[in-house]
């Protein structure tokens, strides 16, 4: 969910092997630029390739559940026709009122998000997945936190919608993003909320031999 810069492209994200031809040894499945860029500020070359796969989005499944399938579901396809890459997928949510909240379909929608968000306290869920295909390397893991509303009126809405674009962002905002029109205070990991959580990321890639 939510925005940010654009990340790197696939070429610019490529690694190199020593004395060899271009290599992947991490793959991100997903089209997300927000979590290309925060993946990038762990300073591991990676490739991005996108999953054909149709996530399952059912507003009242538990969204513990439903952010492990997706997140699992990119990095098994991808791992599957990339079978030396070690593939990291993720999934995030909004989730309110026993309500999964994830891509607005169109600005009404977004609307109707925001204002069911107004003045209340949601959590956002991340599930990761890291596969890899040759020895059968299987990581699953996620993060949850807490996001806070202002109590939004009408106008502010509006105005928030004029100035981010909300369409592929679950739960219809980025925090990163004139927060101070919509948002009251967060707890928990700020990357999170983004779309990846930082710090368990990094741990997941410690432990594949990524980072030191």
């Amino acid at each position: 969910m939510s925005g940010g810069a654009p990340g790197r492209d696939e070429r610019s994200a490529r690694p190199t092997r020593p004395g060899g031809p271009p290599g992947p040894p991490l793959i991100l499945a997903s089209a997300s630029p927000r979590r290309r860029e925060l993946l990038a500020q762990l300073g591991i070359p990676f490739e991005v390739v996108v999953a054909d796969v149709t996530e399952h989005e059912e507003s009242t499944t538990d969204p513990r559940i439903m952010v492990a399938h997706n997140a699992a579901l990119k990095a098994d396809w991808v791992a599957a026709r990339h079978p030396d890459a070690i593939v990291l997928g993720a999934d995030t949510t909004v989730f309110v009122d026993n309500h999964a909240l994830n891509k607005p379909r169109d600005l009404d929608e977004a609307r109707a998000m925001l204002r069911r968000l107004s003045g209340s306290t949601h959590t956002v869920f991340t599930g990761l997945a890291v596969r890899r295909g040759r020895d059968g390397l299987r990581i699953d893991d996620g993060a949850a936190s807490e996001v806070t509303f202002k109590a939004l009126d009408e106008p502010t809405i509006e105005t928030y919608l004029a100035r981010v674009h909300t369409l592929d962002k679950a739960g219809g905002y980025a925090i990163q993003e004139e927060a101070e029109l919509i948002v009251a205070g967060y707890t928990g990991s700020l990357s999170n909320i983004i779309g990846l959580p930082i710090d368990t990321t990094k741990q997941i890639l410690t432990r594949c031999g990524l980072l030191p």
